[in-house]
This record gives C-alpha cells, structure tokens and sequence, in this order.
C-alpha cells in the first residue's frame, strides 16, 4: 500500500513552517552553523530510528535503515545563511544583525526534516536506506560538500537528490533541467605592481590605476572574443582596490573576479585568457603583476534517470501544469561535490509569489519566499524515497 504522502506532508506543514522560522530567526553563516546544527540534531533525535553522525563540526547526517536491502538514496539540504543584514519587517526576522537567510536554506532544512520525520515512522517498510545529508557551508567555497564527502558519509550512495527554493519561480512549480543545472564559480585575483608618486607628476610614475582600467577593460572582450555565442560563459570584475589619498599615485593596485561556465574546456582556458591579457598590458606600461586562479564549485549535472524519475513523479502527483522547464543557472551550487559519489537530481521550487510580496531576488535584504511551497518539497522528498525505497 502506497504512502498517502499529501495528508502526511499537510498535516506536517505548520510544524514545518514553525521550524523554518525558527532557523530564519537565528542565523549562522558558513561553517558557523554551530546551533543551527544542534538544533537539527535534537529535532532528528526526537524523531526515534535515525542513526545520527556529525561528519564534520557543523554538519548532521541521519541514516534511516531499512529491515531489508536495497537502495541507498540520499537527500540533502544546507542550512548556512549569508552576510547580509534583513530589512524585513516580519515576527519571524533574523535576530542577529548583519547576518539572515537570503537564500532559502531554512527552507530547505526545514523540507528535509519534515521528509525524515515522515519516513522515519515507515522505517519497517524501507528496503535500504535513505540518508539524510543537513550540510554546512554551502554558501563559502571550498564549500561544506566537499567536507562532508572526504569523511565518507556519502559513500555507498546509489542516488542522490536535493530541493532548492527559487523566489524567481510562481509557486508551487518545479523547476526541471536535464544535463546541466549550474555553472561552475571560479576566482581570480590581480595584482598590478606600478610605481607610485605625486598626482601632478604621472610622467614619473607607473600608474597601476591606468593600467587596471585598462586590464578590466580588456578582459570583457574574453567573452565575446573568445567563446561561441552558443556558449554561457560570465566574467566578472567585482572588487578593485587602490590608493589612500586624492594626490597620490598609488604603488599597487588589486583586482578580483569571478568566471562562470558550464563547459570544462572554457573553464581550463579562461585563467591563460586572463593572465595573457593582464600580462600583455602590464608589460606594454612597466608594471609587474601576480596573478592567481582558485576554482570553486563545478557545475550540478542531473542525471538523466534520475531526472527522469523526478519528472514522473511531479507529473504523476501534481500534474504536466506544474512542470516548468527552465534554462541552466548561472549560480554556483556544491551539491556537485555529491554527484561525484552518485547520480542525483537537484530540483528547483518556486517559492516567488507577487501578491503576497514574495519578489525580492536570492541575496537580497528583502529575500523572503512564500511558504506555501514547503510543503510541497516535503512532499516530493518523501514520494521519491516511496518510489526508490519503499514500493
């Protein structure tokens, strides 16, 4: 007998709104997440059947062990907030100045518990093992994925899935893409190494401030210049630093960015496009420079049986109306790190709703996102481990 998995997630919805506020009141940022962590913790303990672990210093895994083999399919859910200081108005504000969830991953955390309280009371029904991952750090690379991964707690995973809410989608819709869902986010950091002096004496000098125009300048024609049309490729220039005063020529000036990809090749060549530039300029003016390049997160690239799978369950729950397949995205994600151990589906859950006020983007002092959707990510988590585990 199938699960009647919408009266189990409704009845569930207010305990689950209760938690996501809770953890939207208290924030932590990444690798801080020190009582969001234990929070979770005692809430998975108070659950009964789970095996519990703490992989890493601000991370949970429970591990739901069915009485027979079979499947082992992985759920997971991040639970750091960001920097940013909330201008919402609302009872349930972040208590801590200067830091909030702009990203919805009090959500998702709150989804995934709700998804093992569910399956934790069939657990004499489940053929393998659903593991629940409640990760750190996703926001601040190298990330809490890549932690989590390198202490074995996703080892023997067959499959593995994850819920982002997303406040650009109406909601309740799912958000599907087959192949690749995210863009790799890389760093790359200049230094322009000129000769300082007095503002009314630049023959005198090196100016690196000249020389960083035109180094930012140049690096804009990697894209269009470099990469097909067809290709997403983004650099950016988002920090530049220089000088301590308005009549002085400084020594140095320091640059840093990001790029943005899907395809690997690109990504290799996109540090050689830019120190070649960075190299030529400072060359052409007597500058030195040094330059370093750090890769983050690779790209989510859904699986295509598992993807597949999501897509069927969605269609056969909430009908081909509330499909909505979207392009790749641009943010990075290190749900990545886990597709490494396993093929997995990382879905995506409108959350936005204009009536209600819900329309500020992600990273936003405004973020906020319509509850509605929570219980319907509960839902989803619990008919895949139904399909996967359980029939």
């Amino acid at each position: 007998m199938s699960l009647d998995t919408k009266r189990l997630a409704d009845e569930l919805a207010e305990q689950v709104v209760a938690w996501r506020r809770h953890l939207h009141q208290h924030p932590e940022l990444s690798f801080e997440e020190e009582q969001t962590s234990q929070y979770v913790y005692e809430k998975l303990q108070s659950f009964g059947k789970l095996e519990l672990s703490r992989p890493t210093k601000t991370s949970v895994v429970a591990r739901l062990i069915g009485s027979q083999p079979g499947k082992v399919l992985g759920m997971r859910a991040d639970m750091d907030a960001l920097p940013i200081h909330e201008e919402n108005d609302v009872p349930y504000a972040s208590g801590k100045a200067g830091v909030m969830h702009a990203c919805g991953h009090d959500g998702h955390t709150a989804m995934l518990l709700g998804a093992a309280k569910i399956l934790s009371q069939y657990k004499d029904r489940i053929k393998g093992e659903v593991r629940f991952f409640f990760q750190h750090a996703e926001e601040l690379p190298p990330g809490g994925a890549v932690e989590i991964v390198r202490a074995g707690a996703a080892d023997g995973l067959d499959s593995i899935i994850g819920i982002h809410l997303a406040s650009y989608m109406p909601v309740g819709k799912f958000g599907v893409l087959y192949g690749a869902l995210t863009s790799s986010t890389d760093r790359f950091d200049v230094k322009i190494q000129g000769k300082g002096g007095h503002s009314s004496q630049p023959e005198s000098a090196i100016d690196p401030v000249v020389i960083g125009a035109q180094v930012i300048t140049a690096l804009q024609q990697i894209v269009s210049r470099n990469v097909s049309a067809l290709d997403k490729v983004v650099l950016s220039v988002t920090m530049l630093n220089a000088g301590t005063a308005y009549n002085i020529i400084p020594d140095t000036l320091t640059l840093t960015g990001s790029t943005r990809c899907f395809n690997a090749t690109i990504r290799e060549n996109l540090p050689v496009w830019i120190e070649r530039i960075v190299k030529g300029i400072t060359e052409a003016h007597g500058a030195g420079y040094e330059f370093s390049f750090s890769h983050g997160y690779t790209s989510v690239v859904n699986d295509e049986q598992v993807t597949r799978l999501m897509e069927d369950i969605i269609r056969e729950r909430w009908g081909e109306e509330d499909i909505m397949y979207i392009d790749p995205l641009m943010p990075g994600e290190d749900f990545s790190e886990y597709l490494k151990k396993a093929p997995g589906c990382f879905i995506q859950l409108g959350a936005g709703n204009p009536e209600k006020g819900f329309v500020y983007p992600h990273h936003h002092p405004r973020f906020d996102f319509d509850e509605d959707a929570l219980a319907r990510g509960v839902e989803l988590f619990v008919r895949a481990a139904q399909k996967v585990v359980i029939e």
